[in-house]
């Protein structure tokens, strides 16, 4: 099968800056509507296709950047397709789909689906650059560092356990506001390592994002669970917890991250859309283009 192909609806409006072309793209979206063990609301598998529907609707000018991040390129393939697929085989798509858009030198940007999908895209990332040493910072309300859930050693509430499996993977988990006392005897244990930047500590300013980050390893992989927001701002996600990040919040994390960090990949996982409601959608989609606004600056060795 032929992952690497363009898709006719593209993250953001065309303009004359950018013609479109997958070729001439710097980041590519993938869509990526995976949903296998979601374990309380449904609805991922149409988060991809909310994202990309709202992406047309934003302005393209970044007010804090003051440039328009589109002109750089942000091409989209066509969304990947895990029809009578297992979730091992459909795990091993979405990495064959990274490591293609690895292969052309372009940054990939996975829409979720659940966050199952992290570690077949930073598995990804890891063997393109021969498991070099890799910071994955992620956003999320839970920490997802079971050994399995449900049976499932691939559930979404493990994603990270499997992400820590793969060689020289160091993890910043940033605005956690659930985790089960098992994860938490494992992390004492040191049966698994995480520096946890909790929700409250963050909101009270007891934690220090900027240090956190200066300690990971230059190459850094960003996997965002919309859950990690405040779900008065991000109620279309399957497990919503109480409290939890700002829009504000999150940019700046995000623009530190690009400013000074190699950003070698990216999934943005767990939309849920809820018919009639677009405010979460668009969310999603401004978030990401600020990302991405972010990236190419530091790429450029600009402020984001």
């Amino acid at each position: 099968m032929e992952l690497y192909r363009s898709h006719a609806t593209l993250f953001g409006l065309v303009n004359e800056a950018y013609d479109g072309s997958l070729a001439h793209a710097r980041a590519v979206i993938i869509p990526a509507p995976l949903e296998y063990t979601v374990s309380y609301g449904t609805g991922t598998a149409q988060g991809p296709a909310a994202i990309l529907a709202a992406s047309t609707q934003m302005e393209l000018y970044d007010e804090e950047l003051g440039s328009v991040p589109a002109t750089h390129g942000i091409g989209t393939l066509a969304p990947l397709d895990f029809t009578d697929l297992t979730i091992v085989d459909a795990l091993a798509q979405i990495e064959a789909a990274v490591a293609a858009v690895l292969d052309h030198n372009q940054l990939p940007l996975t829409l979720g689906g659940e966050h199952s999908l992290t570690p077949a895209c930073v598995r990804a990332v890891q063997a393109a650059a021969d498991y070099a040493p890799l910071g994955v910072v992620q956003f999320d309300a839970h920490g997802d560092l079971r050994s399995e859930y449900e049976g499932s050693p691939y559930s979404h509430a493990s994603a990270m356990r499997r992400t820590l499996e793969i060689p020289h993977v160091e993890l910043l988990e940033v605005g956690i506001r659930s985790i089960s006392e098992g994860e938490i005897a494992d992390l004492a244990s040191g049966a698994v390592r995480a520096r946890i930047l909790y929700a409250h500590q963050l909101a009270t300013g007891g934690a220090d994002f900027a240090a956190a980050l200066a300690a990971l390893p230059e190459r850094v992989y960003i996997t965002i669970d919309v859950d990690g927001f405040d779900p008065a701002s991000m109620p279309a996600t399957g497990t919503p917890e109480p409290g939890g990040l700002g829009w504000y919040s999150v940019v700046g994390m995000l623009r530190l991250i690009c400013a000074t960090k190699t950003v070698v990949g990216v999934d943005v996982v767990e939309l849920a859309p809820i018919p009639g409601l677009h405010a979460p959608d668009f969310l999603v989609a401004k978030l990401i283009y600020r990302l991405l606004g972010a990236y190419f600056a530091g790429r450029e060795g600009g402020t984001p």
